[in-house]
């Protein structure tokens, strides 16, 4: 074997070896990245709420006391030990940031319970009802953009139209339309509590159907641009059927900026589910916030608030490493020259 021969060889096997370390640095920088957004938007938001806390008329631990009947000195001085209220300004905000490093998001004084163990208790229904909130509006949205992408203005109309009304009715409107229908002309559904998937199923739609006409009019209008590419005539020269060319070419060029969105739609599901789980009578997290709100519980109110920030980004940023793993183009956008 001459020595270009073996050289060639060896490129060949480096060259593998060096493309796998630079997808690796690649997603490490993105993980290195999001991770820093998280720790620049958790201080954000316990800033925001801890500057809420300052401002509002009357003492902080008035504030934090409001909407309880009783206030005795105990507790009243349980709040000051909790927040620190009895030390300068500055000393309160390092206190308050540090225990929210530590996982400690305060302390309901109606309620008695740590903010973190409420949010605890109830989040297992909001994210079982997020969930399968998204799921529904997936499977909606994509049966609806490849069924209708590239099918004709008039195709495209109807899908426009269904799309404007489902992103412009009222969640809850939906959600009443739903509960005559289904609870109680034809008793099918439970019309309330969070017992089995039967009564998930009333809530899951109603939250899905706006988030279907947002996800399918994204979808359409990226499937619209694929079918227009030339790889999609290559493809359909070499004996592809239309649903295959959809399914297996088209969807997937389409599907980068529908989990995107994705990841910001169950990111804000996960605390705002309040006027659902409120209407279907089910236990969660946005349950909670409406109560903590109309019951002045502000300690609850700014854990909450803190969490809910926590939750968004983290998902989201997920979402980003997931894109980059699955984008050579945002691979590249990182910073890591491809090596292949």
């Amino acid at each position: 074997m001459t020595s270009s021969g073996v050289a060639g060889g060896a490129d060949l096997e480096v060259r593998p070896a060096s493309a796998s370390r630079g997808r690796l640095l690649a997603v490490g920088r993105t993980i290195l990245r999001k991770l820093l957004d998280i720790v620049i938007v958790v201080f954000v938001a316990a800033t925001f709420v801890f500057l809420m806390l300052q401002l509002m008329p009357g003492d902080p631990e008035d504030v934090l006391l409001k909407g309880i009947f009783e206030i005795t000195p105990a507790v009243r001085e349980e709040v000051v030990r909790d927040y620190g209220l009895d030390r300068p300004v500055w000393e309160q905000y390092i206190h308050f940031l540090t225990g929210i490093a530590q996982g400690d998001l305060g302390r309901s004084y109606q309620i008695r319970q740590p903010v973190a163990e409420i949010i605890a208790a109830n989040l297992g229904p909001t994210a079982a009802l997020a969930a399968a909130a998204l799921g529904v509006a997936i499977v909606l949205a994509v049966v609806l953009a490849t069924v209708s992408a590239g099918r004709g203005p008039i195709a495209s109309l109807v899908t426009q139209a269904f799309e404007l009304i489902a992103i412009s009715v009222p969640s809850f409107w939906i959600g009443l339309l739903l509960l005559t229908a289904f609870s109680f002309t034809i008793p099918i559904f439970p019309s309330s509590g969070a017992r089995g998937l039967e009564s998930l199923v009333l809530p899951a739609i109603t939250l899905a159907i706006p988030v279907t006409g947002i996800l399918a009019q994204i979808l359409r209008e990226r499937m619209d641009e694929a079918l227009e590419q030339p790889f999609v005539t290559t493809v359909r020269t070499r004996g592809a059927g239309e649903v295959r060319v959809r399914v297996l070419h088209v969807l997937r060029h389409a599907l980068l900026p529908a989990l995107t969105f994705s990841g910001a739609v169950l990111g804000s599901l996960l605390i705002g589910t309040a006027v659902i789980e409120t209407l279907f009578s089910r236990p969660g997290v946005g349950r909670v916030l409406l109560t903590a709100v109309i019951s002045n519980d502000m300690p609850l109110v700014m854990g909450i608030i803190v969490f809910g920030s926590v939750v968004f980004v983290v998902v989201n940023s997920i979402v980003d490493v997931l894109a980059a793993v699955i984008d050579p183009r945002l691979r590249a956008e990182s910073g890591v020259r491809r090596s292949w």
